[in-house]
């Protein structure tokens, strides 16, 4: 398939790339490893009037630390956050997903900001943003302001981002003390996930004190297992909380799997991340 005609500009600076948003209002795209979007276009379910390539503005890539949280700038590639000795140190859930993200070409060409900004519930980083109480980092001419992860993701590549904002900071809390899990599934690496959950337990006398579990395509935004947190927060097992994941959920029918096999995995992959979780 062929996109639609666009215009295309490098931005220079982070100025420069908010002068020519602003200039197009809704009709521009931010490009950045262009995994998530290129696809879209191919197909023409986005067509925007003009992409603004950020791949070259400096200061958008890396790991730091910054007090208590870790921060993830919004062009370091998936490969980088997975190899990160910080993020493995501090965020091994993080590390773990991105690790994960389609093939080896889409880890070093895939940026992690992107992912965040393109808004499919069927991306691995979201959910796990979700499960860690991240935050996102939006600028625009007049400032930045913070987003927290649950008020981001709005719906099917939808998110709290303004027309006129660049993504320019993932972070998250370092973890300590907590257990955590990645678990998804789907038929070939590459592939997007038919169901994924992102689970954080904090351990207590043996079995779960406190969890946060957000699950990957089982709506139009991720979602927190609630029913889940709630049943393990009133000292039920993994295997029996795990059996409410589905409730609260509106999984879509594709060509990959149908809403029933969704509704149907999900109870089984949260026992599984909650017992990994558990044995870290």
């Amino acid at each position: 398939m062929i996109p639609a005609a666009f215009e295309y500009e490098v931005a220079e600076s982070a100025e420069h790339a908010l002068d020519l948003l602003a200039s197009h209002g809704g009709d521009a795209r931010v490009l950045a490893g262009g995994q998530s979007l290129l696809p879209l276009m191919k197909l023409r379910l986005a067509t925007p009037s003009l992409l603004v390539d950020i791949g070259r503005i400096d200061g958008f890539e890396g790991v730091r630390e910054d007090g208590d949280s870790l921060v993830v700038g919004a062009l370091t590639r998936h490969e980088d956050v997975a190899r990160s000795d910080l993020v493995q140190e501090h965020s091994p859930l993080l590390a773990k997903a991105a690790a994960e993200i389609g093939d080896p070409q889409v880890r070093h060409m895939g940026t992690a900001g992107g992912s965040v900004a393109h808004g499919d519930p069927a991306s691995d980083v979201p959910a796990v943003l979700l499960a860690l109480d991240g935050e996102l980092v939006a600028r625009s001419s007049s400032g930045s302001r913070t987003i927290p992860a649950r008020d981001f993701f709005t719906g099917t590549f939808e998110t709290a981002l303004e027309p006129h904002e660049l993504l320019t900071e993932i972070r998250v809390p370092k973890l300590s003390g907590v257990g955590c899990s990645y678990v998804k599934f789907h038929p070939r690496a590459q592939d997007w996930a038919i169901v994924g959950v992102a689970a954080v337990v904090h351990p207590s006398n043996g079995g779960v004190g406190r969890a946060a579990i957000a699950l990957t395509n089982m709506g139009a935004t991720p979602l927190r297992a609630t029913a889940v947190e709630q049943a393990l927060a009133q000292g039920a097992d993994a295997s029996s909380a795990a059996a409410s994941a589905a409730e609260g959920t509106d999984p879509v029918s594709d060509a990959f799997a149908s809403s029933e096999y969704r509704r149907h995995l999900a109870p089984v992959l949260v026992r599984r991340a909650l017992e990994e979780a558990l044995a870290r």
